[in-house]
């Protein structure tokens, strides 16, 4: 009989241990595609801004592209993952932040750790996409290393910071304020739209942007559907984002970043909700297939922070308000001056706000974990106010230094040429679509928006 209860107990212990594993292995799986998933966001933004660019400068969008993945990524391991485990509390090194350097054990193969990999893959994903926010703003005139540097500092630096600061549990924007930003609509799209903010002021408008009294003109994509096809696929990318911000607790329910319950269900209410929200605001000001799916975007990023919270059709009225401002925005920083090639900070800056602002206007009160302070406004205004300079103050002295030693833009000429012909050994189109001996300019003499060609 002992015999016997002696078997029965190392088959119940055997059952309990495999458990235990199939629950490790399937929270591995869990990230693991939910980092896939954020590779298409990679694949939508190189088709969007190639399809944005005009036909000479086409392959040199996309090779910015691709390099500034290739350096994230790297640096956001060196020193990245470090920044968001050593900064909750502020600029003071928090204690056992040293498991993030990249020597540490826990940074490579280990078979006793099945998280810091598969955690660490989504934040590089998240930082990579971070910056990615910024490059098709700056198209067709930004010098490429300069874009990378700012790329780099962006991605594996300020966001970060931001992240460690409010997209943590022991945050110190959580901790003091109660600030509640579960999709990131603060950390990533409000700091890098600041940013992009910063940096386009610096790097000025595209030769024939604008009249001498200051009128603007449309700068044409060379492909619309391009642009369109890539946004949807950034659409299909955020739900492996916004999953890999939720996270699972084995043999329990899902809790968000801060540590309070959620579901994976809230999220797809709000999220499916939101993207069809946003391009009935966009569909409704514009008329425009572009700005319609940029507003399906702004829909999603302006519900992210209240994504486990919202009663969905909240969600939706906030994504349809969104999506209608988000031009109005793109519009008044055009009349500014500001060359913004592909919106994005009226979508992913003025979007982000919006998502962090929203929660304080309807989430507050919403308790948080232990005696931290509930949601409030003001701490949604003090988190909207910090990350909004943690992403301009950088991005505008970074780039100013690089104006004033001549190394954030390209020559005029090369510009005029199209960056394809400088940068890039190979041709875009050979056949059919290619550039005319001399590079001409659209002649504007009226206060009429006209396009500047695209060769």
């Amino acid at each position: 009989m002992e015999q016997q209860l002696m078997e029965l107990g190392q088959k119940v212990a055997a059952l309990e241990a495999g458990s235990k594993m199939s629950d490790t292995i399937n929270m591995e799986i869990f990230y693991w595609w939910c980092t896939a998933l954020m590779i298409t966001i990679h694949a939508g933004f190189l088709a969007y801004e190639m399809g944005a660019s005009r036909a000479k400068n086409v392959l040199a969008a996309g090779t910015k592209n691709l390099l500034a993945f290739a350096f994230v990524v790297p640096t956001f391991f060196f020193f990245g993952w470090w920044i968001y485990n050593a900064f909750p509390s502020g600029l003071t090194i928090a204690e056992g932040s040293e498991v993030a350097l990249p020597w540490s054990s826990a940074m490579g193969p280990n078979l006793s750790d099945n998280a810091t990999g598969v955690f660490w893959a989504a934040f590089a994903l998240f930082a990579a996409t971070t910056a990615s926010i910024m490059s098709g703003a700056v198209i067709e005139r930004i010098r490429l290393t300069a874009f990378l540097i700012l790329a780099i500092v962006l991605g594996s630096v300020v966001w970060i910071l931001a992240a460690a600061w409010g997209w943590h549990p022991a945050g110190w924007l959580t901790t003091e304020f109660g600030f509640h930003d579960v999709g990131a609509a603060g950390c990533v799209h409000l700091v890098a739209g600041a940013f992009t903010l910063g940096v386009l002021i610096n790097l000025g408008p595209r030769i024939g942007k604008y009249d001498p009294d200051g009128t603007p003109n449309a700068i044409k994509a060379h492909s619309v559907p391009l642009t369109v096809v890539g946004l949807m696929l950034i659409i299909v990318g955020f739900f492996g984002f916004l999953g890999g911000c939720i996270i699972y607790n084995a043999g329990a329910q899902w809790t968000n970043i801060f540590g309070q319950p959620a579901t994976l269900s809230a999220f797809a209410f709000n999220t499916v909700m939101a993207f069809a929200g946003g391009i009935i605001g966009g569909w409704v000001k514009t008329r425009d297939p572009f700005w319609m799916m940029s507003c399906g975007l702004v829909g999603i990023i302006s519900a992210a922070s209240g994504l486990d919270v919202w009663y969905p059709p909240l969600a939706f009225v906030i994504a349809v308000v969104a999506g209608f401002v988000a031009p109005m925005i793109a519009n008044a920083l055009e009349r500014a001056g500001i060359d913004d090639a592909v919106g994005a900070v009226a979508v992913h800056g003025a979007g982000g706000a919006m998502g962090v602002l929203a929660v304080g206007l309807f989430a507050a009160g919403y308790p948080n974990v232990g005696d931290m302070p509930p949601v409030s406004l003001t701490g949604q205004l003090v988190g909207l106010i910090v990350m909004g300079a943690l992403g301009f103050i950088p991005g505008y002295a970074m780039s100013a230094v690089m104006k004033a030693t001549g190394y954030l833009r390209v020559p005029r000429d090369v510009e005029i040429m199209g960056l394809d012909l400088v940068e890039v050994p190979i041709e875009a189109y050979p056949e059919g679509m290619t550039r005319p001996a001399t590079p001409v300019m659209s002649p504007v003499t009226t206060g009429t928006p006209a396009a500047v060609p695209a060769e």
